[in-house]
C-alpha cells in the first residue's frame, strides 16, 4: 500500500514531431508490434498513434524495442481480438521530438470519463437493471498564471489554431508519467479579478484513455 502527493508535478505539451511513419500491420499480442519500413525510432521514444483500432487511435505510447522493420509498443495489450480485430490496426506513428513545459499551474481539473448505463426493465421484473454502455467524453482543464512572454504560449496557440490531435503529459513525482492524446484549446483572454492572479486556461479534450508508465520517461 502506498500514496503520494502531486506536489512537484509538471505538465508538458508536445512542441515538435517527426514525420509520420506508417505501419502496415499491427500484431495481436501482450505488447503490440508494428511492422514498418525504414524505421529510425529507438527504445524510449514517445509516439502519437493513429490506428484503425479505435481504442488505440490517438493514443500516446512508449517504444519498448525498435528495429528498422518492427516497433514494439510498451504495455499495449492487443490480445483481445473482439476489441482489436485481426488485421485492422494499421495506421501511423509520429515521434515527439521536443516538449515544452506549461509552467505555473495552480489548478488541474478533470471531468468526464464516467461510465454510462442503459436502464433496462422487463414486465416481469420487480427491479430494473443497468447495463454498461460507453464512457462520457473526458477533459482536463489547467488554470495557469498568465505569462505571455513564455515559449509555451506559441506552442499552445498553434495547437489551438491547428485543430489536430496533440500529445501531452503529466509528470508526477517518482517516475510516474501519464500521456494523453488531446485536442488543445488555449484561452487568449486572461481572467481578471481584483487582488487575484491573471490566469488563463488550457483545455485538453482527451481523445483516448491515458497511457501510464511507472518507470523513468525521457
Amino acid at each position: 500500500m502506498a500514496f503520494k502527493l502531486p506536489n512537484g508535478g509538471t505538465v508538458q505539451h508536445a512542441a515538435t514531431y517527426a514525420a509520420a511513419l506508417a505501419f502496415t500491420a499491427l500484431s495481436n499480442a501482450s505488447e503490440a508490434v508494428a511492422t514498418v519500413a525504414g524505421g529510425t525510432l529507438a527504445a524510449g521514444d514517445i509516439v502519437l498513434l493513429t490506428s484503425g483500432w479505435s481504442r488505440l487511435n490517438n493514443k500516446v505510447v512508449r517504444v519498448k524495442v525498435a528495429t528498422a522493420t518492427a516497433i514494439t509498443f510498451e504495455a499495449i495489450d492487443t490480445t483481445d481480438t473482439q476489441v482489436y480485430p485481426v488485421g485492422g490496426g494499421t495506421g501511423t506513428m509520429k515521434k515527439i521530438l521536443t516538449w515544452v513545459q506549461i509552467p505555473q499551474v495552480n489548478d488541474v481539473a478533470f471531468s468526464g470519463g464516467e461510465q454510462n448505463y442503459l436502464d433496462v426493465v422487463f414486465l416481469e421484473d420487480d427491479q430494473g437493471k443497468q447495463i454498461p454502455t460507453d464512457k462520457s467524453a473526458a477533459s482536463m482543464v489547467l488554470t495557469i498564471a498568465d505569462d505571455p512572454a513564455q515559449a509555451f504560449n506559441a506552442v499552445l496557440l498553434a495547437a489551438d489554431a491547428g485543430k489536430q490531435v496533440q500529445a501531452a503529459r503529466l509528470n508526477l513525482p517518482g517516475n510516474d508519467t501519464l500521456f494523453y492524446g488531446t485536442y488543445t484549446s488555449f484561452s487568449k483572454q486572461p481572467a481578471v479579478s481584483r487582488n487575484n492572479l491573471l490566469t488563463r486556461t488550457v483545455n485538453l479534450a482527451l481523445q483516448a484513455e491515458p497511457t501510464r508508465y511507472l518507470t523513468a520517461v525521457a
